[in-house]
């Protein structure tokens, strides 16, 4: 009786809609986990890089010195820094077009604007299949379900006498797609929380810096105006 009842035995036994279920949701669960490891090791190296950016940027070094040194060897996962480049850039070809201020400072805001919806997407890649995964799974799983239940009750019409050892295996594997839902589900709801958690802070130390660096380059811009009048 418990070999009959093993969950190998009752995956293998259960019927074709529900081992498809089964397969889904096993699929669902592995793309998950690589996920979830591939965004741990991208959210790492972006906290990382964004620490190390941050004591370079903040060390008094010349900022023309510095875009530089990131320009020549741009570091990777480093949203903090991408910004920073993309900032400085413009801010350097405006100021060889342009006497305006406004117009210097609009360009090089709105080129930090763009770096940092890059950086937005990067950050938050694949959060939309997890958060699929998490809402969905407990679902089909529950449809699998249901689905072996019916047949189980199907199959019971045909018995003269139910005992629960005719009922117990098709209400087991039944209920098997239930468990593989909520396995698949669980960690996805629980990695996209903390993803989006992790991607939110990122985003607002970017956000943070984007104004910072904003504000040393308005007032060198206008301090070089003043200097030329």
């Amino acid at each position: 009786m418990d070999s009959e009842l093993s969950v190998w035995y009752l995956i293998a036994n259960a019927g074709v809609l529900v081992q498809l279920v089964m397969l889904l949701l096993a699929l669902a669960s592995i793309m998950s986990w690589a996920l979830i490891f591939q965004r741990i090791q991208v959210f790492r190296k972006a906290k990382r890089a964004q620490l190390a950016f941050e004591e370079r940027f903040w060390s008094g070094m010349d900022l023309g010195q510095l875009y530089r040194e990131v320009n020549a060897e741009p570091t990777p996962f480093s949203g903090m820094e991408a910004l920073f480049r993309a900032g400085f850039k413009e801010f350097s070809r405006l100021r060889q077009q342009s006497r305006d201020a406004d117009a210097v400072m609009e360009g090089t805001q709105r080129a930090m604007r763009v770096a940092f919806s890059r950086e937005q997407e990067r950050l938050e890649a694949h959060l939309p299949f997890l958060a699929t995964v998490g809402s969905t799974s407990p679902y089909v799983g529950l449809f699998g379900t249901v689905w072996g239940i019916m047949n189980s009750f199907r199959g019971l019409a045909q018995v003269q006498q139910a005992t629960l050892a005719t009922v117990a295996p098709g209400i087991s594997e039944a209920l098997i797609a239930t468990a593989m839902g909520l396995f698949a589900a669980i960690p996805a709801v629980i990695a996209y929380n903390r993803f989006a958690a992790m991607s939110d802070a990122l985003l607002k130390n970017y956000d943070t810096f984007a104004d910072e660096f904003s504000s040393i380059l308005h007032r060198r811009v206008h301090q070089t105006d003043k200097g030329a009048a």
